[in-house]
């Protein structure tokens, strides 16, 4: 079992930046991959970013490249995002997610989930 706690959300502006951090329990943290995933009201959860198990390899959706950054610390059982550049359509609830092993896009794939944190960029 894995549980996962987000936190760093806020209200910002267009161009801002946050950071948001995921806690993770348990002491088999590095042995899964993780994942951002975010979901706007009447819309479908879109992956963000997803990082491998030592945080060598990183994938990201084509809405957030060269703007946003994900990054993980093994010792401190914690994932993050760091976002730049933000824009009002980045406003939606952030999930963490983890998946043994291997980044995978797909949000069903992933089988553990934070709660949320709201990230809200006005224009």
């Amino acid at each position: 079992q894995v549980q996962l706690v987000e936190s760093g959300g806020g209200l910002v502006q267009a161009g801002d930046s946050l950071r948001l951090a995921c806690a993770a329990s348990g002491r088999t943290f590095s042995t899964y991959a993780m994942g951002w995933f975010r979901q706007a009201p009447g819309k479908e959860r879109e992956f963000v970013a997803g990082i491998s198990l030592s945080g060598t390899n990183t994938r990201y959706g084509d809405s957030v490249k060269g703007r946003f950054t994900i990054s993980r610390d093994n010792a401190k059982n914690t994932v993050y995002l760091q976002m730049n550049s933000l824009k009002p359509e980045d406003t939606a609830v952030y999930y963490c997610a983890a998946k043994p092993f291997t980044i995978r896009t797909m949000s069903n794939e992933y089988n553990y989930w934070g709660q949320g944190t709201q990230v809200t960029v006005s224009s």
